[in-house]
This record gives C-alpha cells, structure tokens and sequence, in this order.
C-alpha cells in the first residue's frame, strides 16, 4: 500500500493545523449550538468509483479549549495517534455523519471560519468506525483511525469538500512538519452539498 502524506511546516503551525484539521478561529456569528442539517454526494475513487448520499448534522461547534488540548497532544508527542484518538473519543459530541443505509455515527469535533465572498470553511474530524475483521486481524489500517472532513461553503450554504479516512496526524521529528497521513487512499470527493432546512 502507498502511505500519502501531507506535510506542512511548524513555522505556520496555527494555519498549517488548521489546515489539517484544527481551525484556530471560533465559530462564526451563528449561534454556537444552532442545529444545521446538510446532505452530499460523496464520490470514492478508491478500489473502483463508488457513490453515496452523506447526510451531516452539526449541534455544537468546538470550543477553544477542546481545540487546544488536541493541539497540544500533536505537538507534544512523537506518535500521538493512541493520545489523540483517547482524547477525541471522550469529548462530547459535535453532531453526526451516516449513509441513508447506515446508523449514525458521532461526530467529536467541528469548528469553522470565514471564507471570502460570505461563504465558509467548516472541518469535521471523529474516529474512524473499525471492521471486526480488521480489528481481529491487528491490520495496519487500524493505526489511521480518524476520519476529517473539509468543506467549503457559499453564502448560500453549498458547495464542496473531502473526505479523508483512515488517517493519521504527527509532527514529523526530522522535518518538523506536521504530517496528515492516509494509508493507501484517495480523499474521497464530497460534491453537491447543502444545507436542509429542517
């Protein structure tokens, strides 16, 4: 399998982070626990195309201090995936992503910012669902357990995003970049999404 990776250097560590995953702005001038709806049409190019209509719902928006605490294991730990994995999984949920066939699944952390032109930049991250197959056969995979959603909005509440699973995130020792790493995968294409009035 081919590891991709992402590296962005620590000398921009609030934007490079931000990047990835941690956007260092609060949310926005909506209310921080408005309950907004979206729906998409993800496309996955990985072992054949394959599509699926992504339903998202976001209650809460991350704190500062959640945000910081995860920061704060990447920065400080060489292999921070069990820490930060621990740290995600006990924070209070942030809303929930499924499949029209698929139960719900928590989402742990949702923060956004401002985009050019009225739109904005919204970033979801959780655990990533582990297989009873993949967990009984101890694979590889099982050391990229996030899931990270990026999505770009307009003024009017569509656009566009991907979808990043089975990933990982480090600050590598030698470069001291901060590394977003996939295990043999393509992000996921997340088109035509809005937002649903409910």
């Amino acid at each position: 399998m081919k590891i991709r990776r992402v590296r962005l250097s620590t000398a921009v560590f609030t934007v490079a982070v931000g990047v990835l995953a941690w956007w260092p702005l609060a949310a926005g001038p909506r209310a921080q626990n408005q309950k907004e709806s979206f729906t998409g049409f993800a496309i996955n190019l990985n072992g054949g195309p394959a599509t699926s209509v992504i339903d998202f719902t976001i209650e809460r928006w991350s704190t500062d201090a959640e945000r910081e605490q995860l920061l704060g294991i990447i920065v400080e730990n060489k292999d921070p995936t069990q820490k930060l994995l621990s740290a995600l999984q006990k924070l209070p949920k942030v809303g929930g992503i499924r499949t029209p066939n698929s139960l719900s699944w928590d989402l742990r952390y949702a923060r956004q910012s401002p985009l050019d032109g009225g739109g904005r930049r919204i970033v979801l991250a959780t655990d990533r669902p582990l297989g009873f197959r993949e967990v009984a056969r101890m694979s590889r995979t099982t050391d990229y357990p996030f899931t990270i959603i990026e999505i770009h909005l307009d003024k009017e509440d569509k656009g566009e995003g991907k979808i990043l699973a089975g990933t990982k995130i480090f600050v590598d020792q030698k470069t001291k970049d901060v590394v977003l790493e996939q295990y043999g995968q393509q992000p996921v294409r997340f088109n035509e999404i809005h937002r649903v009035n409910k």
